[in-house]
């Protein structure tokens, strides 16, 4: 499980790069736990189109790339702990490789979980570092608060141990028939933000927000595939050098078109005199000693690429963000100052950063 195989898939016409990463959440749970469910409440996709959407990756498990029409991340599925005849090692050994992060998924209404606690138990002895998320559905099928709160004390205990340590929990009502828990999912994309940013910014909920705000949501998705890209071209050494910016320059360019703005050497100016010289200056130090620490043997080429590409989708993330602002604020007549702008910048830097890497 130490070695992560990207998933690639095809881009938005406004990507010129025929690869992206795609960020992996793979669902481990019995039969009736409520995975399928709990795709549908995260994507806000219907039960059809969630059936529908899945395909066959391996003899007994599939997966479900969202967006459907420009994919961004994948969802993988393994089939049902405790089904009859159906033996999990070789689906365990084959989703270790190809996910980023695990939803071990469980029915507090359901007691006997030692079938999922093994599973996790062989993939901690895998990959003792595994990122995991323990999420409790059917928080509605235990109406008693104190049988609730015991419920979910005892199976948190259980896959702790599996683990080996104390994974973040999640208890939420996926009832078809209730009011969507609002309050469960948000929590849950929180979680995947803090593991997984590249997907946890995908399925976050929109907000009311102010004007800017509001119309960002609208091209996220856009920002997203360029940050992908750059994610994937900074995992080879040297490739990053030139594959970043162009990636970051690509981007620019496309966001000036979706705000109305042609973006020339003068809007560019504009935009990096905003953002301020220390900042840039930072960012290209930076660049460089990353792309140099790749073309160390064995470190360069593992846990140097990997940091190197969890950077590039950062920085190309909030680049997009502050360019966002910066286009919606200047077409309006207010441009930011580079307080502002580089807020912005900032916080979105530390959003869509995996500090955990």
């Amino acid at each position: 499980m130490q070695k992560r195989k990207f998933k690639r898939s095809k881009l938005p016409q406004s990507v010129t790069r025929d690869q992206i990463v795609l960020p992996v959440v793979w669902l481990l749970g019995k039969t009736g736990a409520g995975k399928s469910s709990l795709v549908c409440a995260l994507t806000e996709q219907s039960g059809a189109e969630i059936g529908n959407g899945f395909q066959p990756c391996t003899r007994t498990a599939r997966s479900y790339d969202f967006p459907p029409e420009q994919p961004l991340m994948r969802f993988l599925d393994t089939r049902g702990l405790g089904e009859v005849g159906y033996d999990p090692a070789e689906d365990i050994a084959a989703c270790c490789d190809r996910s980023h992060v695990l939803l071990v998924v469980c029915r507090l209404d359901d007691p006997v979980q030692g079938m999922l606690a093994d599973a996790v138990s062989d993939i901690a002895r895998a990959d003792n570092k595994f990122r995991a998320i323990l999420v409790l559905t059917g928080k509605d099928l235990v109406s008693e608060p104190d049988a609730r709160e015991r419920a979910e004390r005892t199976t948190a205990a259980r896959m702790n141990r599996a683990a080996g340590r104390d994974l973040p929990v999640v208890a939420l009502s996926l009832a078809p028939s209730e009011v969507t828990d609002v309050e469960g999912l948000d929590a849950l994309r929180g979680q995947l933000l803090d593991a997984l940013p590249a997907a946890g910014l995908l399925l976050e909920k929109s907000r009311a927000g102010d004007a800017e705000y509001l119309e960002f949501q609208k091209h996220k998705r856009c920002v997203l595939s360029y940050a992908s890209v750059a994610l994937t071209s900074d995992l080879a050494p040297v490739v990053g050098f030139v594959a970043v910016p162009t990636t970051q320059l690509k981007m620019l360019h496309a966001m000036g078109l979706r705000y109305g703005v042609k973006w020339d050497r003068k809007v560019g100016a504009a935009f990096l005199s905003t953002m301020g010289l220390s900042v840039g200056a930072r960012y290209a130090t930076n660049f460089g000693l990353r792309e140099l620490a790749k073309l160390i043997p064995v470190y360069g080429q593992t846990v140097g690429a990997a940091t190197a590409g969890a950077i590039s989708f950062a920085t190309t993330y909030a680049l997009g963000r502050a360019a966002a602002y910066f286009l919606y604020r200047s077409v309006h007549g207010s441009p930011p100052s580079e307080e502002e702008l580089r807020k912005v910048y900032q916080r979105a830097f530390r959003r869509s950063s995996d500090e955990t890497d």
